[in-house]
């Protein structure tokens, strides 16, 4: 039954294949699809492409009854459909982008035939690596591990080669023979299970385990009992004898491997080849006790170790079918810590040294302290520690599970001296030979300041208890040579003050109408106009008169009120700062604060704004301090016909100010008739004819204006008043921004005036959380009152 389902699931596949449409270059045109149709033994082929959830639907089915990728791909193959068919149905599958393989337009069928061996290589998912690598982050830092993960590296055999000399024929090996000159052919030859090739009408050749090279010679002697003469000198025929389609071979892959197991590969493949296929060693198997078994004997052991540190591919040897390759476990595995280029875990032979294991891990880095390594070891029953130095390295041969850390130097330079102050350059130099005392020190710091100051220098040294000592030093008399010259030591800070250093600075302060005010150096006899000067000169405003100079009152205080203690000068400087004599003779003092005042009649420019229905809207300047609101009508011309004086609106810094600027006009010598300030606007409107109504009304509205109507019927228009409504709380909103309440008087309610473009607005009351008692409820309660009250009677 196992096997019915087998080839009904191939039959899906064939299907599956079958109906696959490509646009192939004429060169490269495919073989037919054919299928066969069980019921009449006919050759049909579907028409119309597969799509990605058939061909999905045909995959899982053959898989589902225990095939392989390699025998769908094979009984693929065996109906004579191309590795490019194949790999387009397995996009589709897959649901990848289907990307046309590139294609040389001078490849023959040779190449065509080889490549059909490509994908036998690829039968197990590599992509699980990824999830075990996650897994286990210990086989992550095996050294030579990352070889064997990356996505986008590959060990298939190139089969576009030319055929090898040394490759061994077998049976499925297929060769092409190519006769040329005076006489033409070509046909194709393949392997028999016997090991044998038929050509023509000529008895076979035996050629299984024979190189290529033999099998030319043995073939050609058969041949020439068809072309006599055939590749001899002046015969004019000669041929070619060469491989196309290579046969497939299984390998067994065992032990310590990733994915152990066996493969089809290409008969061209090596060693390497199913090593990569496998994903390489597992986190116990060995990198460097690999074995390759040939009937029973092992004809190669690799080191890997090899090939990835001096790229030796002399273990990568060709593989036959039913070869064995074995991988042994690790036995000595280390781990690299610290300074190394590259951590982590190393394999080391019996004879190996650490300086070998240094060695494949590519060195030190820059910042590693060589002359020792510390090493933890497992002793079986706790850890030891010890250390190596650098003459230990080339003889100490590591034992399994040990643990090298090597640790980074000091970030302490050993032979420095600073100069610090007073010199064209300071910093820090190397203490060397030609730099090794203070004045050689001072001659690599370009030598001293101008303002240096040379009485006393101060060398810090680090005493042998590491305390700092300081060490004094006349400058003068050393650059003189009255006294010898002081050898440095490394770790000097020698420290040169200037003159400036070593005395209080003291400030002016100017202040006021001035560009730059702020504090600034005092100098020695500077004026009032150097000061002003220095400050970049009056700002827009200021004046040159009547200038304050305010200073601190020290021992000079014959003149002074017992309660004065400061002294106020006042004076004049000219605009353009020219020195009289006046201002020559009054010297600053250290700490004098200068004041300069603006003139009193400088002031920016203040606008007001004038929109709405006025001749000419705009913006207008305020002339003087004394302008009102009724000042604004005629500097905008008057106003409009169809302005509405009562809905005329007046706003200060953007917030409404409430005015009736037709009472202004009317009484100018009204309180209501503000003083203008700097960004006023006034908007007067055109006459609305609406009025609107909101809040505790049946019928919330906009109405027209009626001058007929009173405020109960603009109620009435409303719908009335509702339930919740506030009566005694209405008030009206006029347009100019006013708003009046209703008043009362005993029993007398009077509402306020409706004008065009009034708001009415009602009050609503709060609503009631509780609900009021029902009449039951209001009798049970009378009941229960009615009852506590008798027999409380009674008890009394």
């Amino acid at each position: 039954m196992h096997y019915i389902n087998i080839w009904r699931n191939t039959l899906y596949i064939c299907s599956l294949l079958l109906t696959l449409q490509l646009t192939v270059q004429a060169q490269e045109t495919a073989p037919s699809s054919p299928s066969t149709n069980p019921s009449s033994g006919t050759i049909e082929t579907p028409a119309g492409p597969v799509t990605n959830s058939k061909a999905a639907e045909y995959y899982n089915r053959a898989k589902s009854s225990g095939m392989s990728d390699t025998d769908i791909e094979k009984a693929a193959r065996d109906r004579g459909f191309t590795t490019d068919q194949i790999l387009n149905v397995k996009k589709q599958i897959l649901n990848l982008p289907n990307e046309q393989p590139s294609v040389d337009p001078n490849r023959d069928e040779i190449d065509d035939s080889r490549e059909d061996k490509l994908d036998e290589e690829t039968n197990n998912d590599r992509d699980s690596l990824s999830g075990r690598r996650k897994q286990d982050l210990r086989i992550q830092n095996t050294f030579g591990q990352s070889f064997f993960s990356s996505s986008s590296m590959t060990f298939q055999p190139n089969l576009r080669m030319a055929t090898p000399k040394n490759y061994i024929l077998g049976p499925d090996d297929e060769l092409i023979v190519d006769i040329y000159g005076n006489s033409v052919d070509n046909f194709r030859m393949k392997v028999n299970p016997e090991g044998s090739v038929k050509m023509l009408n000529l008895a076979p050749v035996y050629v299984n385990g024979l190189t290529i090279e033999q099998a030319n010679e043995k073939i050609i002697n058969r041949l020439r009992q068809a072309y006599s003469g055939l590749n001899r000198p002046g015969s004019g025929t000669y041929s070619s004898i060469t491989l196309g389609d290579v046969r497939s071979i299984q390998v067994l892959i065992t032990g310590e491997a990733m994915r152990p197991g066996t493969y089809t590969v290409s008969s061209l493949a090596t060693a390497f080849n199913a090593l990569y296929a496998s994903g390489g060693p597992n986190v116990n198997g060995s990198y460097r006790d690999i074995e390759v078994i040939r009937n029973g004997k092992m004809i190669r052991k690799m080191d890997l170790y090899k090939f990835l540190i001096d790229a030796d591919l002399s273990d990568n040897i060709a593989l036959r079918d039913q070869d064995i390759i074995l991988i042994r476990p690790y036995q000595n595995r280390i781990e690299l810590k610290g300074e190394i280029k590259k951590k982590g875990l190393y394999e080391a032979k019996e004879n190996e040294t650490i300086k070998d294991i240094l060695r494949y891990a590519g060195g030190f880095t820059p910042t590693a302290y060589k002359n020792l390594i510390t090493y933890q070891r497992n002793t079986g029953i706790s850890y030891l520690a010890g250390s190596l130095d650098s003459s230990m390295i080339a003889n100490f041969h590591p034992q399994n599970g040990d643990i090298f850390t090597i640790k980074k130097i000091l970030e302490v330079v050993t032979n420095e001296v600073e100069i610090r102050g007073a010199v064209t350059a300071p910093g820090i130099f190397p203490l060397e030979e030609r730099n090794n005392t203070v004045l050689e020190l001072i001659e690599m710091a370009q030598g001293l300041g101008q303002k240096a100051f040379l009485n006393r220098a101060v060398l810090e040294r680090v005493n042998g208890d590491s305390q700092i000592g300081i060490v004094a030093i006349d400058l003068r008399k050393l650059i003189n040579g009255e006294i010898p010259d002081i050898e440095l030591l490394p770790g000097d800070v020698l420290t040169i003050k200037s003159t400036e250093d070593l005395r209080q600075f003291t400030y002016l302060t100017i202040q006021g109408e001035i560009m730059n005010p702020g504090p600034y150096y005092y100098y020695k006899d500077i004026t009032v106009s150097d000061l002003i000067f220095q400050a970049g000169g009056y700002s827009e405003g200021g004046i040159p008169y009547r200038i304050e100079v305010s200073r601190r009152v020290k021992g000079d205080t014959l003149d002074l009120p017992a309660n004065q203690n400061i002294r106020i000068f006042t004076l004049n400087i000219a605009d353009n700062l020219v020195l009289n004599e006046e201002d020559q003779q009054f010297k600053l003092s250290p700490y004098d604060i200068i004041n300069i005042r603006k003139s009193p009649r400088y002031e920016y420019q203040k606008t007001i704004t004038v929109l709405g229905q006025v001749m000419y809207p705009g913006n207008y300047s305020i002339i003087n301090n004394f302008e009102r609101i009724t000042d604004l009508l005629p500097k905008a011309g008057g106003l409009k016909p169809e302005a509405y004086l009562q809905g005329a609106r007046f706003f200060r810094r953007g917030q409404p100010v409430a005015v009736d600027l037709k009472s202004i006009l009317e009484k100018p010598s009204s309180p209501a008739n503000l003083l203008l300030t700097n960004g006023d606007t006034l908007y007067i409107p055109v006459k609305s004819e609406l009025v609107s109504i909101s809040g505790g009304v049946y019928n919330p509205s906009i109405v027209n204006f009626d001058p007929n109507f009173s405020f109960k019927d603009y109620i009435s228009q409303a719908g009335g008043f509702s339930e919740r409504a506030r009566k005694k709380r209405v008030f009206i909103s006029h347009p100019n921004g006013r708003t009046h309440r209703t008043t009362h008087f005993l029993f007398f309610r009077t509402y306020p005036k409706v004008q065009p473009g009034s708001h009415i607005t009602i009050p609503e009351k709060e609503p009631k959380l509780e609900q009021p008692m029902s009449r039951g409820e209001r009798f049970a309660l009378f009941s229960l009152i009615t009852t506590i009250a008798i027999t409380a009677i009674r008890l009394f």
